[in-house]
């Protein structure tokens, strides 16, 4: 297995755009693996939306790649999202990771939309089928129970054939979903041994359905902080992960040092878990700018001491 680290924003706490696309250009230089954009529609904080800023990234990166950490499909329209994604993928020239789940039942998305939260995963298996035969090129007639379409078909299609398809959740059905239409899997506040067993149950739910399922492409996100527990920043984010989550904090955050980081990187590489997103936590330009070059001094920088599994 391949290691890589990438970084990842939730809300957005840069003072100005400017300063975001600064850290966009650093992180491109530095070799980051990928950025990724968590999606959320509704909420106080600022938050960006995911797919408006995959398109940005487009533009403004060369080598970077970069995705959605997850873009909740039961919000969307399938052939809208599906050529959205095309679109961003052939002028990034192939850069393009989207990754979909169905999104927390506790979201404000679903309640200030007046969207059901009911078959909801019906409505994603739908759409998933949709994306993935558009992205290939197809002529798309689809008489479902959510959407229906006649002689759907976008151009120009994604560079990358097959475009990769990051799926999102750990429920039985998110990994029936993942083995049947997947080409990675996203953890979500998984331990690394709840995540091995994941990874073990979609390589067999890929097999039953016939298809291939590359071991290099599960991976996992939390958040991340040089720091202390009594951190302004941290405190604000564990209380938010708490109650967004019904989970502890500790799932979904590591403070203190690069060998704290990497040790909890390597629970998850012993898992089978290769790909990461780590998620700075800081307030304003400059904090976010030192957390990251910390990520880059004392984690990806040393990313090489990783063990494979």
């Amino acid at each position: 297995m391949a290691i890589g680290l990438g970084l990842g924003m939730a809300t957005y706490t840069f003072s100005t755009a400017k300063g975001y696309w600064r850290w966009v250009k650093r992180c491109d230089e530095a070799g980051v693996d990928s950025l990724w954009q968590t999606d959320r529609l509704v909420s106080k904080e600022p938050f960006l939306e995911c797919l408006t800023v995959m398109a940005g990234l487009a533009g403004a990166t060369t080598k970077i790649k970069f995705g959605m950490n997850v873009a909740s499909l039961g919000l969307r329209d399938p052939l809208m999202t599906a050529k959205q994604c095309a679109t961003i993928d052939y002028l990034s020239d192939g850069r393009l990771l989207p990754a979909f789940g169905l999104g927390s039942n506790r979201s404000r998305d679903w309640v200030a939309t007046g969207t059901a939260t009911k078959a909801r995963g019906q409505r994603m298996n739908e759409a998933l089928e949709i994306m993935t035969r558009l992205w290939a090129g197809e002529e798309v007639t689809f008489s479902g129970k959510h959407f229906q379409y006649d002689n759907a078909h976008i151009s120009p299609g994604p560079v990358q054939q097959p475009l990769p398809l990051w799926i999102g959740g750990s429920s039985e059905a998110a990994i029936e979903r993942s083995g049947k239409y997947g080409t990675g899997w996203q953890a979500a506040f998984d331990t690394p041994e709840e995540a091995g067993v994941v990874v073990e149950k979609i390589l067999h739910a890929a097999e039953r359905n016939s298809r291939p399922m590359d071991k290099d492409h599960f991976s996992a996100g939390f958040g991340v902080r040089f720091g202390c527990w009594e951190d302004e920043p941290v405190k604000k984010m564990a209380e938010d992960f708490e109650k967004r989550t019904g989970k502890e904090a500790s799932r979904g955050i590591v403070v203190g040092n690069g060998d704290q980081i990497l040790e909890r990187i390597q629970s998850y590489v012993d898992n089978g878990v290769s790909k990461f997103i780590l998620r700075p936590i800081g307030i304003g330009d400059e904090e976010m700018f030192e957390q990251t070059e910390q990520i880059i001094e004392d984690v990806l920088n040393k990313s090489d001491q990783l063990l494979e599994a």
